[in-house]
């Protein structure tokens, strides 16, 4: 049976690994991955903030199907709460996967919600290592005032390092493990990394105002973002050693991305935008994937448009697991790109977003994108820049594709009213807990 390793960044940008064209000697690892893999171009996460990406990766489903999802992103103030979380009746990757016989792991970030209605172990994880919230300190491992907010298979937990490297350790750790007793395996790797605050292993400790307010404005710079994903990086690459060297690579589907798009240290190039919005560098993101033994020919690009939820629904495939039958899943398989990259489908992709009430759809070359009252239509194989709007010169195809919006829209559930969107804001007003 396969092993899947499912590897997502926090906050990095289209353009911050140098196989996807970065300016600095940041990811030897996963370029190493990518020129042993596969990398795609056209990649998407089904949001450009955290969370709601990471309701779709759990369900493969669109995120907009789950209450909390709504929240841009879940933030503190949801604790208590039992609608704002990942409710634990639904099906999801690792508990589908568990069912027909796989280990599950999440070692780094949960961010669906809190105790006591929400957590790892509820959603069909097995073990847990890692933080419960959005943001936290890398020495601290605080999210707002003193306490540590890490957990350790459903207590509360904490151990002196720098988190980037405590979750690259236990993840070499449990593969290790897992080889041992033969038992495939599902390991969601979720980092922090590089999402604030800017804090790297040489600094060496907690900086007391960063504490106070982890969300600061006035803090990090290039240099110390890059680290940071040269340090994340280099974990990755314990990770693989450990698989190499227990035998079971060849064997291992890997997928690096990003939750969404990059914050404001990111290189986002060519693309604009970034975070929260539904421009091309709020969602467009990396996908590496590797498997020596499933991947028809390494080192190839592939074009075709996929997101998030896709990868949730390729391990269910390659797995041989299969869903309730009232778990209908949004996304769709991607094994047969990693057999031939040049393989490729139609993909209409959606979203939407309360925060400046965004909405975007992606349907072959064109992009129909509305943020506020402002329409937009784009060429995005001539312009992925986002610079020519279209909406004029071709005002038929904009009035289908708005209708086509609205028509997917018309399914799913609506916006609550007082779902919260202004992050930075409503970060700075919260309580410390």
């Amino acid at each position: 049976m396969t092993n899947f390793i499912f590897i997502v960044a926090d906050d990095l940008g289209y353009a911050d690994l140098g196989c996807y064209g970065g300016r600095a000697a940041t990811s030897p690892v996963l370029d190493q991955l990518a020129a042993n893999g596969l990398r795609y171009v056209n990649g998407y996460a089904n949001s450009p903030v955290c969370s709601p990406t990471r309701f779709a990766l759990m369900t493969g489903r669109y995120q907009y199907w789950v209450r909390g999802a709504s929240e841009e992103p879940l933030l503190g103030t949801s604790r208590g709460n039992p609608e704002l979380g990942l409710h634990p009746g639904l099906p999801t990757l690792p508990s589908m996967l568990r069912d027909i016989g796989y280990h599950t792991a999440l070692i780094g970030k949960w961010h669906l919600g809190f105790r006591p209605h929400f957590g790892p172990d509820r959603s069909g994880y097995m073990h847990h290592f890692g933080p419960m919230s959005g943001g936290v300190s890398y020495w601290g491992h605080n999210a707002r005032g003193p306490a540590s907010d890490l957990e350790l298979d459903g207590q509360p937990y904490d151990e002196p390092g720098y988190l980037t490297d405590l979750i690259s350790k236990r993840a070499a750790r449990y593969v290790r493990e897992r080889a041992a007793d033969g038992q495939p395996f599902l390991l969601s790797l979720h980092y922090t990394a590089p999402h604030w605050p800017w804090e790297t292993r040489a600094q060496g400790g907690v900086d007391p105002e960063v504490s106070k307010d982890i969300a600061h404005l006035d803090g990090g710079n290039i240099e110390t973002y890059r680290t940071m994903i040269q340090e994340m990086d280099e974990g990755i690459g314990w990770v693989v050693q450990a698989l190499r060297e227990t035998g079971i690579l060849d064997d291992t589907l890997i997928v690096f991305t990003s939750d969404n798009g990059g914050e404001r240290f990111s290189d986002n190039w060519p693309l604009v935008g970034g975070k929260m919005d539904l421009t091309e560098g709020g969602i467009r993101v990396p996908y590496i994937a590797h498997w020596p033994r499933g991947i028809g020919r390494p080192g190839g690009i592939c074009a075709q448009h996929c997101m998030t939820m896709d990868w949730t629904v390729t391990m269910l495939d390659i797995a041989g697991a299969r869903p309730p039958a009232d778990h209908v899943l949004d996304g769709v398989s991607l094994r047969a790109t990693l057999a031939d990259a040049s393989h490729g489908f139609p993909r209409p992709m959606h979203w939407r977003m309360k925060h400046k009430d965004q909405r975007a759809l992606r349907d072959g070359d064109w992009k129909y994108l509305k943020v506020e009252e402002h329409e937009y239509l784009f060429n995005l194989e001539r312009d992925a820049r986002e610079r020519a709007n279209q909406a004029r010169r071709d005002p038929q195809r904009l009035a289908a594709m708005r209708a086509a919006w609205e028509s997917w829209n018309a399914q799913i559930p609506p916006v609550p009213a007082e779902a919260r969107t202004d992050l930075i804001s409503t970060l700075r007003d919260m309580p410390a807990r």
